[in-house]
């Protein structure tokens, strides 16, 4: 009826108690460039389901899943339209993934349409990638700076033909 413990037996008694967290000390004598010191923090990307139906313009800094179906603008850091998803109105984001429908402009520095993408309308990029199989109806323009506030710039008109020479 006894029970024997050992001082070498693993245990409760012989490990060391655990430290508080504000107890803790780490090593930070290592150098760290500037960028990687505060990085972005990434979180998961809000996704709006299949059977969801947006009315109305969607604007975040963060990313987005669109896997239903949106009428109005949408403004985020990064955009994946999902298989089953229509969008109808403009897209700007830094990142655009098309899988599914977008009808209306799409602005991005990294624009993608995959092999099951469908758009119509023009496309402002600095980088593209269309994948064989995608369907794209409208034009392409680079810029460098696609996501910069205000509309595409516009040629100037050409200029008028002198009056005396159309009189003559």
């Amino acid at each position: 009826m006894f029970s024997k413990t050992r001082v070498t037996e693993p245990g409760p008694r012989n490990q060391p108690a655990p430290e508080p967290e504000t107890a803790r000390s780490f090593d930070t004598s290592y150098d760290v460039p500037a960028s990687a010191a505060a990085p972005r923090t990434r979180t998961a990307p809000s996704v709006l389901a299949a059977d969801l139906t947006v009315t109305g313009n969607i604007k975040t800094q963060g990313d987005i899943q669109v896997e239903g179906t949106i009428e109005g603008d949408i403004r985020a850091h990064q955009l994946i339209v999902g298989e089953s998803a229509t969008i109808r109105g403009e897209i700007v984001a830094e990142e655009v993934v098309v899988n599914g429908r977008v009808i209306g402009r799409v602005r991005g520095l990294k624009v993608r349409l995959t092999a099951t993408a469908r758009v119509e309308g023009d496309i402002i990029h600095k980088t593209i990638a269309i994948e064989s199989g995608a369907h794209f109806e409208g034009s392409v323009q680079r810029q460098e700076d696609p996501l910069a506030n205000g509309v595409t710039p516009k040629l100037a008109p050409p200029a008028a033909a002198p009056k005396a020479a159309a009189d003559e």
